[in-house]
């Protein structure tokens, strides 16, 4: 049935049935979360705390509604929420070691972003600092305040001089096509930046009151952002193996000790795997980082380690099999605070250098950590299930005690009602244990029957989890339950299970997400006939490979997806993917065919549409293209939807976010099947 009549007419029932309420102008429910609204969403991050421990600074980010795009601002307030207030445009704010200043970058002179320093007295003078090329970006202050680090792209010679002897043959006044691009490096193009320009990235310091950058690295290779120890002689670094053909190298990467007097570079990590986000202690004598050993494995987690600061006596002191993010020292520097996922949650943990780790904060929430203040005082971000991100503050030593400084969404949500969420845990065929959730639309009335929409993160080795979803909060203000689920090869419960996938994706995690959908249908409120499945990156491959195995959904969605592994391999943003496969393709594509959805396209029966943006590089518009034609040939209803500006994904522009809601809605409504009889109370 090609009408979504049937599920036109539940919907409206629905909203019959509910309480009374106010309707907008568009005929949306005032109560209800609306699209409209998303257009006043803001979001709070990056907050940094003062040297004095006093103010917060961060950055506000809001819709600029008339150009379409997504601004920044940097805003700053009293470390208990009091005195708001907005500084200016800007993103990425540091704190000068004494307090006096902090350095930030914004568009400038004279051309794209620029370091600029504004001084914290009440003139608030601001002062653009560099006035380079390509823009900074990791910006650092030096420990007494007098440099700040930075990081830059260094063009280099290509080496070809076709262009000035073709110059020679050019008519005069003649209009010639512009000279061709030379790709050499095995890394030539990244999604959201297109092609990578001829150069390294290298590091930079300039004097914080202005003046010529000094360029403290060199060579052919990348190096990562500056982390500055605190006698000020010295910045570590992470990046790639400094050795010829190092492009080639696969999961290795070494942290580096560079000299600021002198220039000179010296290893301090040597083990094969990769070893990053170095970390000085506060008296300088050691040196907290991640890494693992190499392998081979699609996923591990990590490890946090220290060392001595030259790069001796290396030694583990946490392994809770979860991956250590968001490092902070602790100020008597006895040990080390981290943020770790686990089971769709965040939150803090201590690593002391004797003794076993421990969690911090326990709650249903995603924290993340933005900086530690001297007298412990954490000030980082949190999101939950009803509370979209928001800046918050605790002291580690009453880490239950946590409060939220920000509100940047309560007048959106003021009289919303929003769809409660349910955490599910279910059996896979296996046995595997797997973890879910569902949003239930507000007003849910379990004795009705609700058309339902599964949901699959990318990565493939990501988490979904507590977090605010407005997207999933909108489709449920729609009458619709919302079902997203882990299954294998998702991070946050431990190396096995992300690691399950290895040469077998899609495998079994199609498994995991049919038992989590049984799950929710045995609960009973589920319209069995209208089911519908989508999913971006990762979620667009099992998308696809779910409607040819199954025909139980009524309507499907792939997004941004993998359809032909032996094409997709040779085409993505890099080489990296080549490896995840136990042979080259060139050498037994068996694999390659056997993991990709369109060598099932032959037994797909559900309508599905598909949407790419047009920039993607990271699953390149031809793998949506092949396995749309695929689906013309064989007559299933499809459509192929291409979004314009962007790049992975379909919602970096605010308009698209909205479209990608309607679209989805509008192809499931018109492949919504006729009601079957409802369950009786």
């Amino acid at each position: 049935m090609r009408s979504g009549f049937a599920l036109r007419v539940a919907v409206a029932l629905a909203l019959i049935a509910a309480p009374a309420a106010a309707q907008d102008g568009n005929g949306v429910r005032n109560d209800r979360l609306s699209l409209t609204d998303y257009l006043d969403w803001e979001s709070a991050g990056d907050p940094q705390l003062s040297p004095d421990g006093r103010q917060i600074v961060y950055t506000r980010g809001w819709i600029d509604k008339l150009n379409d795009s997504r601004e920044s601002s940097l805003h700053i307030m009293n470390v208990d929420g009091t005195r708001p207030r907005a500084l200016l445009d800007g993103s990425s704010a540091r704190w000068s070691p004494d307090g006096t200043r902090i350095a930030f970058t914004a568009s400038g002179e004279p051309r794209g972003s620029q370091i600029f320093v504004r001084w914290m007295d009440a003139e608030g003078a601001v002062t653009q600092i560099t006035r380079v090329l390509e823009s900074p970006n990791g910006i650092t202050w030096s420990p007494d305040g007098e440099w700040i680090a930075f990081r830059m792209i260094v063009p280099d010679d290509s080496g070809w001089n076709v262009e000035g002897q073709a110059t020679k043959h050019r008519p005069r006044g003649a209009t010639w096509t512009s000279a061709p691009r030379v790709v050499e490096d095995l890394q030539y193009r990244r999604d959201r930046q297109g092609f990578l320009p001829d150069g390294t990235n290298q590091i930079f310091i300039v004097p914080a009151e202005g003046g010529t950058p000094r360029q403290l690295s060199d060579g052919e290779w990348d190096a990562g952002s500056p982390v500055w120890t605190p006698d000020g002689n010295t910045i570590l670094f992470s990046s790639g193996p400094r050795i010829p053909e190092a492009e080639y190298e696969w999961r290795e990467s070494e942290i580096y000790a560079l000299d600021v007097e002198t220039g000179e570079i010296s290893q301090l990590t040597t083990r094969r795997g990769p070893d990053g986000n170095p970390v000085p202690s506060p008296d300088g004598r050691l040196i907290a980082y991640t890494g693992r050993d190499w392998s081979t494995d699609t996923w591990a987690d990590t490890e946090l380690y220290v060392m001595n600061a030259d790069g001796s006596d290396p030694r583990v002191i946490a392994d809770i099999d979860r991956s250590p993010g968001d490092l902070e020292w602790a100020p008597d520097g006895s040990g080390v605070y981290f943020a770790a996922q686990n089971e769709g949650t965040e939150n803090l943990w201590f690593a002391p250098l004797d003794g076993e780790p421990r969690q911090v904060t326990d709650g249903t929430h995603r924290l993340s950590i933005g900086d530690l203040g001297q007298d412990g005082t954490i000030v980082g971000t949190s999101t939950s299930f009803h509370e979209p991100g928001d800046i918050i503050t605790f002291n580690v030593s009453s880490p239950a005690q946590i409060r939220k400084l920000t509100d940047v969404n309560g007048d959106v949500l003021m009289g919303k009602k929003l769809g409660e969420v349910e955490e599910i845990w279910y059996t896979s065929s296996d046995g595997l244990r797997v973890q879910g959730w569902i949003i239930k639309p507000p007003d849910f009335d379990a004795s009705r029957q609700y058309p339902m929409m599964l949901s699959i993160h990318g990565g493939p080795h990501s988490m979904y989890g507590v977090g605010f979803n407005f997207g999933w909060q909108e489709h449920a203000a729609n009458d619709y339950v919302i079902v997203y689920t882990n299954p294998r090869g998702s991070t946050g419960y431990g190396s096995e299970f992300g690691n399950a996938i290895k040469n077998a994706y899609p495998g079994k995690d199609f498994d995991d997400l049919m038992a989590g959908v049984d799950a929710v249908i045995e609960m009973g409120y589920i319209d069995t006939d209208n089911m519908f499945v989508y999913g971006c990156s990762g979620g667009g491959v099992l998308t696809s490979w779910i409607v040819g195995h199954t025909d139980r959904f009524a309507a499907a969605s792939a997004n941004c997806p993998v359809t032909n592994w032996l094409s997709f391999v040779g085409t993505t943003d890099g080489a990296s993917w080549y490896r995840n496969f136990e042979k080259f393709p060139w050498e037994d594509p068996s694999e390659h065919l056997r993991r990709s959805p369109l060598m099932y396209v032959g037994n797909v029966k559900t309508p599905t549409m598909l949407m790419t943006g047009v920039n993607d590089l990271r699953t390149p518009m031809p793998q949506t293209e092949e396995y749309y034609q695929a689906l013309k040939m064989l007559k299933v209803p499809t459509a192929m939807v291409r979004f314009n500006d962007e790049w992975h994904g379909t919602s970096s522009k605010p308009s698209n976010f909205i479209r990608t809601q309607l679209y989805l809605r509008d192809w499931f409504e018109k492949h919504a099947r006729p009601e079957r009889p409802r369950a009786q109370n």
